[in-house]
């Protein structure tokens, strides 16, 4: 039962910081903390998210002074995992800030951590979707993760 990571990229999320923070907070036992990877939001969801940090201790930030994309946020995310080595993060969870990936799932996904290497969850399996999502926007989510999976040789339908 070590302390597992969730990385929220955040760029101009301020209408959704809270919620999102909530809703997180409320379905993690206390070996779940959260990092907020904020890409110098010029509508102040960086300075929000260091406010939660100042009362919430499961929550961290991390600022980045621009905007430099999702992957990149993540692997800012996933990097500051691995140096934050006296709290041991067991497992690092990605999720967006928008409920695009929604917490009510992360309950199932940390109890099948304790018995398997990884969980992923994904959109495109029954019972998955989207919601409120342009054609573009599937076709950008799709394309790739067929482009990661023929890169990487990787059996994944969806790599986000």
């Amino acid at each position: 039962m070590n302390p597992v990571l969730i990385c929220i990229p955040t760029y101009n999320e301020i209408e959704n910081l809270g919620p999102i923070l909530k809703a997180v907070l409320a379905v993690t036992p206390d070996r779940v903390h959260v990092l907020v990877i904020d890409d110098g939001s010029p509508d102040g969801t960086g300075a929000a998210a260091e406010r939660w940090s100042e009362t919430e201790s499961r929550v961290h930030v991390l600022h980045r002074t621009q905007k430099q994309g999702l992957g990149p946020a993540y692997c800012a995310g996933f990097r500051w995992a691995m140096d934050h080595q006296k709290i041991s993060f067991e497992s690092v969870i990605q999720m967006d800030a928008d409920f695009s990936h929604e917490p009510k799932y992360l309950p199932v996904m940390l109890n099948l951590l304790d018995s398997y290497d990884g969980v992923i969850g994904s959109r495109n399996i029954p019972g998955g979707g989207t919601v409120n999502w342009g054609i573009v926007r599937k076709i950008i989510s799709r394309g790739g993760s067929w482009y990661a999976r023929t890169l990487l040789g990787a059996p994944l339908r969806d790599f986000t």
